[in-house]
């Protein structure tokens, strides 16, 4: 009983000697280490540098020039019957200025673009958390599969107990010469194909575990408690899928996209001005170096676009349409998933009530043969096919007892479940 007392003690104790490891802090955990989660830093650096370039469409725009020119004519001014002489104007030319440009107002397209962009980054963000929320499926797959791997190794190592203490009560029998040798053999044969049995399954457990840790970033070997909360499945009608947020961020992306479109039909007002020094100035007929400047407001407005902004704008309102099409598909889609999982819950709940009834049945029929077998009624071979059908059906008790609560979680990820310590960090929709 030593081996079945450890290997209990490991599990029950598991709170003082074993590290917990609960369900839903894989979820944090995983979330926290995949790497492409730093991406939302980086979307995040990249839409406030387009935010701060949108806002210098208001500040003052200034541009350096400089030319030098030769021309083959200059204007002329004939003077003839004038008493005093106009001096002509130089072939070679030279310009040196400053022009500066103020936008007074653009129509609105720099506030429209910086919504749009805060949308942008929204969409990315969306599409990040549907990205980072299908690892939750593969963490509770894996969490299950250890967890179910133990409860299995507990059912036969507590057979392998029952048959070594049987055996030790053949060998009794063997050493007054009241057994034969072969029940000792064919008992051991058991023995060691459970213990096989064992090897194999540390074998997949260690595996479930390494996958669950690459995927959490954390050590969890075979000494750490696994746990979990049982919670049964929500109405199917209320969803919190981050596809949800998605769709509704291309949404908004594409109504701000049309938004920006209207704007850039809007005229644009403006000031301007040049400061610059050259031959000639502004006064053509001096022929001298002078500085010179000019002041002004402008508008600006393309009053025809040959009904380009509203065919763009038909195009945006059939990429909503879209969206709408595959929201719709999608709902639909998940709306299959949660019935064909409710019949899976239904159909493990009816198993595990089956279980229960079988274990009692062939645990009763064991306590039966063990007694015959001390009288000699059947034979050891008789004894082990009890003891098998025993243990079977503990370890189909145990595997559809985790598969059980292993479909209730998958319920709650394909409706969309609401992890502790995520929530919060959901962009906004």
């Amino acid at each position: 009983m030593r081996r079945l007392l450890i290997l209990c003690g490991l599990f029950l104790s598991g709170a003082v000697t074993a590290q917990q490891v609960s369900l839903d802090s894989c979820y944090v955990w995983t979330r926290n280490n995949y790497p492409n989660l730093k991406k939302s830093g980086i979307w995040e650096q990249i839409s406030s540098l387009k935010k701060d370039n949108l806002k210098t469409a208001y500040y003052p725009q200034i541009t350096l020039k400089g030319q030098a020119t030769y021309q083959s004519d200059v204007t002329k001014v004939e003077a003839q019957n004038l008493p005093i002489g106009i001096p002509p104007i130089s072939k070679d030319q030279y310009k040196a200025y400053a022009e500066l440009q103020q936008s007074i107002w653009d129509g609105g397209i720099s506030k429209a673009s910086s919504e749009l962009e805060e949308v942008i980054l929204q969409n990315n963000l969306s599409q990040l958390e549907v990205e980072v929320y299908k690892l939750n499926e593969q963490v509770s797959q894996a969490f299950f599969t250890a967890l179910a791997i133990r409860q299995q190794q507990l059912v036969i190592a507590a057979q392998i107990e029952v048959l070594r203490e049987k055996l030790k009560s053949v060998n009794s029998g063997i050493e007054n010469q009241v057994t034969e040798k072969s029940a000792a053999w064919e008992m051991e044969a058991e023995i060691l194909q459970l213990e096989q049995s064992e090897v194999q399954l540390q074998a997949s457990e260690s595996t479930a575990l390494n996958v669950l840790s690459i995927l959490t970033g954390r050590p969890i070997s075979n000494t750490s408690e696994l746990t979990f909360s049982e919670k049964k499945a929500s109405e199917p009608s209320i969803l919190h899928r981050p596809e949800m947020a998605l769709f509704s961020t291309q949404r908004t992306q594409l109504e701000k996209q049309a938004d920006v479109l209207g704007k850039s039909r809007n005229p644009k007002l403006f000031g301007f001005g040049q400061a610059g020094y050259g031959r000639p100035g502004l006064n053509m007929l001096n022929d001298n170096f002078d500085t010179y400047y000019l002041v002004g407001v402008g508008v600006s407005w393309n009053a025809f676009d040959w009904k380009k902004t509203s065919r763009e704008k038909q195009m945006l309102q059939l990429q909503s349409e879209m969206v709408d099409r595959q929201e719709e598909t999608f709902n639909q889609n998940i709306e299959l998933l949660l019935a064909q999982q409710s019949e899976q819950i239904s159909k493990l709940e009816k198993l595990v009530e089956t279980d229960n009834k079988m274990l009692a049945l062939r645990s009763d029929i064991v306590s039966s043969s063990s007694s015959k077998l001390e009288n000699d009624m059947i034979t050891t071979a008789d004894y082990i096919r009890d003891v098998q059908a025993e243990t079977i059906a503990k370890l189909n008790r145990e595997i559809h007892r985790i598969q059980l609560n292993e479909a209730r979680e998958k319920y709650q990820l394909i409706q969309g479940k609401i992890i502790d310590g995520v929530a919060e960090l959901l962009p906004n929709e």
